[in-house]
């Protein structure tokens, strides 16, 4: 028996670890063995889920909740089960469903099943990314329609930007100094400058 690794993931968006860990740490598994990404399952460039890949051998044995929290790309999630159960020889264990259990059912029929499984919850994983994508894009289509402004809002002009914009068209200073006497990077001061222009 090799060592006991657990595997998290969570989105930025949605911050509930707790879940997660709590399911990890009733299987007695050391906390320096944990390992937590807080990003999208898109693909597997995340650091923390390298370095556990680093550290698994020949028979140690990774927990995760669920194949989503592993990832959400049918191909990878495919071929990282591979590297981990055939290139590096470590079990998985997929708490929210017992038959993704690499530790049982290593005969023909065994491997068979898993397999089939893997591959429908792969899909599934994938499938739930690309409806999340479509209810952002709706989401945000809806909130656009409805005049709901998204980014920072601009800032606000300094007081003293009336006569500084002034004495720069008048030539009295240069476009550096203008932008100065504003406090505003001179791209800013620049934009800023047309907008009003535009405005007036």
């Amino acid at each position: 028996m090799g060592n006991l690794y657990g595997y998290i993931r969570v989105s930025t968006r949605d911050q509930n670890e707790d879940r997660q860990l709590i399911a990890l740490r009733e299987l007695k598994i050391p906390e320096k063995n944990i390992f937590m990404d807080k990003q999208s399952g898109k693909d597997f460039n995340r650091p923390q889920y390298k370095r556990l890949v680093r550290k698994l051998k020949k028979d140690d044995l990774l927990y995760i909740k669920s194949i989503d929290r592993l990832g959400r790309n049918y191909a990878e999630i495919l071929e990282q089960w591979r590297l981990l159960t055939q290139t590096k020889g470590a079990d998985i264990v997929v708490l929210d469903m017992p038959l993704l259990d690499t530790r049982r059912g290593k005969d023909l029929m065994g491997t068979f099943l898993s397999d089939i499984v893997l591959q429908v919850l792969s899909f599934v994983a994938e499938n739930e990314r690309t409806n999340i994508r479509q209810r952002q894009a709706e989401g945000i289509a809806a909130a656009k329609a409805r005049g709901v402004k998204f980014g920072r809002p601009p800032r606000p002009l300094p007081d003293n930007f009336y006569e500084v914009h002034k004495a720069w068209r008048d030539k009295k200073l240069t476009l550096k100094e203008a932008a100065e006497a504003c406090d505003l990077p001179v791209g800013t001061f620049y934009g800023k400058s047309i907008q009003f222009e535009k405005s007036t």
